[in-house]
């Protein structure tokens, strides 16, 4: 395993392995018992960054969320893990109540929220701070100096580390971590977006996001990266839930036409390379030069194991050109 350093301040800053993984569905459609297996070859492997949220995964019985940090809490519990591991939680997108989702009845981002959250977030975990805690997705509903603030006491208390951000405008982005600056807070330092080889569109509505997805690291997002190298993108679905083996399960805002060349590359690269493309698309993210941690699922340890595989995946200057070029 390789790793890398995420924050800036000496008493929040961690270095994680470089390719985090996804709990998302543990502890619901992924059992216990593959949950643990999973965990444990993560661990093994030297694998140190999970990634979790308060709201996983509702969706799968109705519910609110939770039973990933609860899978979590009692993966701790039982293998007596410590420090060593970096949790990773979010908040600000749990359904208010059972049967309603993010889109129509969030929880959002005001600072009663963010205390409440926390705290129910550590319980479930079974940890004194969080390492990383990020705000979800977008409240425009409450004042963003109210947010800002509420995630600073936290950390000022000790109860919290790093701060993060997911699913919002890079202006949003920005302003926030402006006005943690100017009050001397803690700011935003790790950003979760959709990223892979594939580029989709952004400019399709949809009920969170009307004017186009914020979801996704676009060209306004990467550029501000490379303006703030303190930054650092956790890069989630890379993989594209399976997509780049199973094509029907493209996305349809990934059917455009730069796909099928981007795709032509990526297989060039897997047979020059006797990698899969699933691995060629990681080491493309892996040697970026943009601090890029890609954060994977697994349903299996051999889906673990392939993703394991692309940390030690060295591509060429020119297979790399040929990838960044393809459109």
């Amino acid at each position: 395993m390789k790793y890398r350093t995420i924050g800036t301040a000496a008493t929040t800053r961690r270095e994680v392995s470089v390719l985090a993984l996804g709990a998302m569905l543990f502890g619901s459609r992924t059992d216990e018992k593959t949950s643990f297996a999973v965990l444990d070859r993560y661990a093994e492997a030297g694998g140190t960054f999970i990634d979790t949220s308060d709201n996983y995964a509702f969706w799968e019985d109705g519910g609110q969320g939770g039973q990933s940090e609860e899978l979590l809490g009692r993966w701790r519990k039982s293998r007596g893990v410590g420090d060593e591991i970096v949790i990773a939680t979010k908040l600000g997108a749990r359904p208010l109540a059972p049967g309603t989702s993010y889109t129509d009845n969030a929880e959002g981002l005001s600072a009663k929220v963010i205390r409440e959250s926390a705290e129910r977030s550590r319980e479930r975990l079974g940890v004194d701070r969080l390492d990383l805690l990020y705000a979800h997705i977008e409240d425009r509903g409450v004042p963003l100096r109210e947010t800002v603030e509420g995630f600073a006491e936290l950390v000022a208390e000790g109860t919290v580390g790093l701060l993060g951000a997911s699913n919002h405008a890079a202006w949003r982005v920005e302003r926030a971590r402006a006005l943690a600056a100017a009050a001397g807070l803690p700011g935003y330092e790790v950003l979760q977006y959709a990223h892979s080889h594939l580029r989709p569109r952004t400019d399709i509505p949809d009920a969170l996001f009307p004017d186009g997805s914020l979801g996704h690291a676009g060209a306004d997002l990467l550029g501000y990266l490379r303006e703030e190298p303190a930054l650092t993108l956790v890069a989630y679905s890379p993989l594209l839930k399976g997509a780049y083996t199973h094509p029907d399960r493209l996305p349809a805002d990934f059917d455009h036409p730069g796909t099928p060349a981007r795709l032509k590359v990526l297989h060039a690269v897997a047979e020059e390379t006797g990698a899969t493309v699933n691995q060629v698309v990681l080491a493309w993210q892996l040697g970026a030069d943009l601090p890029i941690v890609p954060l994977v699922g697994a349903s299996s340890v051999a889906q673990l194991d392939e993703s394991l595989a692309a940390v030690d995946l060295e591509l060429t200057p020119d297979q790399r050109d040929r990838l960044d070029a393809a459109h």
